[in-house]
This record gives C-alpha cells, structure tokens and sequence, in this order.
C-alpha cells in the first residue's frame, strides 16, 4: 500500500477492519475484459464500506463495486479502487404480512430466491436469464426476464439505503428523495454504493413450461397472441433455418416434473457445439450447418416441458463466453425488425433497407426474443431502457466466443444490428456489448438524463463512481471538467488467451498539501447533505 494510504488509514478506527488485497486480477464473466485493480477489498459492515468511501476520497481514488461481472463490457474495469460486497450479503427482515423484504446489497440473487423459498415460501415475481448477478448489480443495470406482466426486475423495489460519497448513508423511496430513488434504480453504479434493498415479493410457485419449434412466419402471424398468452414466454430465433423454439411458461400447482434428458442435450452436446463453434471460426460459412445440428438433432426438433419450482424454470444456461448485444425497441415495431433483419442475415440486402454489406457475415444461433411490460402504475428509474408506456421486444444478438476467441465478423454485424435497433427508436441494454452508440445519442434516447445527472452530481460532484465507460456514453467533454475523481481508460491492449487488457487512470489533481483532509472532508460532507432533501430540488 502507498504512503498516503498508510498514513490516512493510521487516522482511522483500528478497529474496523480494512480488508484489501492488492494481487486481484479481476475479468469480466465472459472474459472480454480483464484488469488490475490497485487494490481488491471485500467488507463485511456497513461501517467497513464507510471507511473504504472515507480513505478513497482522501487518497483520491475512483471506486467501483462489482459482484459476478456478468456484464460482457468494461463496465466495471477498473485501475484503481474495486469493491466486491459477497460478504455483505445478508436477508435483514422478511415481512410475511407486507410482502416485504430488505436484504444487504451484496447478495446473489441465488442465494435470495434459496432462502425465500426454502424459509418463508416466498419468491421474486420474476426473474431474468441467469440468477448469479448480486441484487444491486441486477438492479443497477436494468435486468429483466420476459413476460407481459412484469417490468425489469427494479420495478418490484420499494426501497433503497445508499452511501455517498462522503460516506452517509441515505434512504430513499417513491415517497421519501424520490429523485435520488429514480436515480439510484439503475444507476449504472454511479450513484454511490447501494447497501440495502427492500423488494417486493410474492408467494413461491411453480411453472409448467412447454417448448415447441414453430416457423418464423408462425411468430410474425401470431405476434399478438404470442406474448399475451402466457404469463412468461421467450422466443430463441434460428436466422438461416427461419424456426423459432417459442417457450411458454405459466403458474401452476402441479407437482414437480423434470425434463426428459438425452446424451445429446447433456455434456456431450455441450461441449460438441463448443467445437462447432470454434471450428467455424476458421470456417464460417459451416454456421447455418452448426444451426441445423443444434435444431433437428441436439434438440430434436420435438416439443418439451416440464414443472418447475420458478427460481429455476425461469433461468437459461448461457453456455459459453460470449458477446451480448441487446436492444429495446417497441413491441409493435418487432415484426418488421424479425423481417428485415432475417433478410440481411440471409443475404437480401435490399428487402432489409440496412446499409451494411451482409457479404462473408455469418452468425450463431440462436437470437434470443424477449419481451417486457412497462406497467406504469411503480415508480420508473430515470434510465429505465425499456419503452414508456408500451410493451418493449427486447431483441438479443449473441455471439459466442469459442475458448474465448472473438468470432470474425462481429464488427460489422452489430453495426448492421445497432443500425435497424436506432431506427426503430430503440435503446441498448446498459449491461451489453454496444459500440455504435455516443454520448448525443443516449441524451436524444433518455430525456430524463439531465435529471439524473444532476441527482448524481450532488451526492457524488467530483465523480468517485465514475470510470471511462460512464464519460464516453453519458457526458459530454464540457461535462468532465469537475470530474476530478472520474477514471479514464489510458491503454488496452488485447490478450494472447482472448479478450482485452484494460487500464485505466485518474486525470484530476490531487488534494493540494495547503488544502487538509479534515476540511476536504467537511466541505463534502455539506455537499452530500443536500442529497438527503433532492426533493426539494
């Protein structure tokens, strides 16, 4: 550790543990990112995140909270300060009655739906693909799951505690700071280190889900009552064979019935496609082959179901690394989008009206379809990505990475993707792997950003939470000057195993020796007690 840090961790109580390591090499879960963080701390108190929030802005560190990284961009890289909350993972108070629950930050939405179910009967009332993310990373990105009944996962919280960068702690709900509530739903982790979250939950069920493979034309007759006809349903898109599996999945009081397996569907098949993948790296024309494989022969082509408790029906194995590239776009408009892009990946440029040559393009399969329901009667977060007032179809573009290997036309896929996404009004999954998208156009998609940023520039003026990602895409160059803390990307350099290196560093100035902590410390201590009454603003 350097001096500064020794000398301000001396003026601290001794007895709060600080525990950081410094040989942390941190990655994100598809390993497309990697970095090296200065130093790796996990706390166990409140008052231990408080004296990490007190030693970073006196030492002049950015800091960044991660949980499972799942997000495939570099999002959470970071040279400096990186918190993991896995032991701050408490269920505080479970209110049968209210349907209640408040637990710390820091725990896996796994572990959540294990002791809801198993010792009070209760559940999340929905859920996304996977169930490893920590719930503040789940929130604080947009996740959600497919259904017309339900908005992203945020939208069930009734209440939020965060700490500030001047290390109070603030409560915030739809009645209380509401501004600071919005904000704080998704904020990207810029708003200061959420330490509890109260949730509204719903008694376990069951689903009975049954999976079929149907056309594509099948989905685009049937769009209306496709999605309306059960109360969670998702639709895995196979371009080049033009079929879908559409997967319906309702409550239900049945008792447990598993899937019925084959050898194909188990290790065998999981790690034969794997192989296929990898060889089409070299030989890209063979995907629609690897499509056929996966369709008529690993998955048969027959109809499946199952009953299933829900916190394990409603998730997906998302199998290998992969890049992820998901946009929402309004529901009526998603027809069209599955028409025309199934043109352009099938070589008809013209009848897809996207101005990228689709030449030597090949993708995997499948696409994931999704939808989601802004129900409009709970409070909805600033950056909230899905539609306002209308069901969103939430079109997902996975490419996978073999062994970690970038597939060859990537590039050009997701710009003819990003192209379509645009102009049907759409708006990129935070969480995802987006690259054609600037500053200007996330201020023409979100017109309650200004009201964000300037929920954020109180609790947080000189930029602790913020790292490169967030001033690429959420301000402009006139914005960053007081961003003192900010941390900016200053090299990457790509990985012999995959992936890239990433370093970042921190451009403000630090504190001037005339200038003392203590009063450094009061000054921001009156800044951050403005945030405490941000309805007033």
């Amino acid at each position: 550790m350097d001096m500064t840090l020794q000398r301000e961790l001396a003026r601290t109580d001794p007895h709060i543990p600080f525990r950081a390591i410094t040989t942390h090499r941190h990655h994100t879960w598809a390993q497309t990112y990697h970095s090296r963080p200065e130093l790796y701390i996990q706390p166990h108190t409140t008052e231990e995140i408080q004296k990490i929030v007190t030693l970073a802005r006196r030492c002049r560190k950015r800091i960044v909270v991660v949980g499972s990284a799942h997000s495939p961009s570099e999002l959470t890289c970071t040279s400096s300060w990186m918190v993991n909350l896995d032991y701050y993972s408490e269920v505080l108070n479970v209110n049968p009655s209210s349907k209640l629950v408040t637990v710390q930050a820091g725990i896996r939405l796994k572990e959540l739906c294990r002791v809801l179910k198993d010792h009070h009967g209760l559940a999340l009332p929905n859920l996304g693909s996977i169930n490893e993310q920590s719930i503040a990373g789940a929130l604080t990105t947009g996740t959600h799951g497919s259904s017309m009944k339900h908005g992203i996962l945020a939208r069930s919280v009734v209440g939020l505690r965060i700490m500030l960068s001047n290390g109070s702690v603030v409560s915030c709900s739809a009645e209380h700071s509401s501004d600071l509530f919005k904000a704080a739903l998704v904020s990207l982790g810029a708003i200061g280190i959420i330490v509890e979250v109260t949730i509204k939950v719903v008694p376990h069920f069951n689903i009975a889900w049954r999976q079929r493979l149907v056309t594509l034309d099948y989905v685009v007759r049937s769009w209306d009552m496709l999605w309306s006809g059960s109360e969670f349903t998702r639709v895995w898109w196979f371009p080049y064979m033009k079929k879908c599996i559409l997967w319906e999945a309702d409550k239900t009081h049945e008792a447990l019935q598993q899937r019925k397996t084959s050898w194909l569907r188990g290790r065998i098949g999981y790690h034969a496609y794997h192989a296929f993948l990898y060889i089409a790296q070299f030989f890209p024309r063979i995907l629609p082959w690897i499509e056929w494989f996966v369709v008529e022969v690993q998955q048969g082509g027959q109809e499946a179901s199952a009953v299933e408790s829900g916190d394990e029906g409603l998730l997906l194995d998302c199998l290998y690394s992969q890049f992820v590239n998901e946009w929402a776009i309004p529901l009526d408009k998603g027809t069209e989008a599955l028409e025309r892009l199934s043109a352009w990946l099938n070589g008809d440029q013209e009848a897809s009206r996207i101005p990228f040559s689709a030449k030597n393009v090949w993708v995997h399969a499948p696409i994931e379809v999704r939808v989601v329901n802004d129900t409009g009667s709970q409070t909805r977060a600033f950056l909230d990505n899905t539609m306002v007032g209308q069901p969103s179809l939430l079109l997902n573009a996975t490419l996978y990475r073999p062994y970690h290997r970038d597939p060859p036309a990537h590039i050009r896929y997701y710009q003819a993707f990003e192209y379509l996404m645009k102009e049907f009004g759409g708006r990129p999954h935070w969480a995802k792997n987006f690259s054609g998208v600037t500053a200007d156009d996330i201020a023409e998609m979100y017109p309650d950003l200004p009201q964000w940023k300037r929920v954020r520039e109180h609790v947080d003026p000189e930029g602790m939470f913020l790292g490169s990602w967030h001033r690429r895409l959420l301000f402009s160059q006139d914005e960053q000057h007081d961003l003192t803390l900010a941390e900016q990307e200053s090299a990457t350099e790509s990985k012999a195993g995959g992936g890239v290196m990433w370093y970042g560093e921190i451009p403000g100035k630090a504190l001037s020796r005339q200038h003392s902590e203590e009063s450094f410390d009061l000054m921001h201590g009156a800044e951050a007690e403005k945030s405490v009454l941000l309805n007033d603003l």
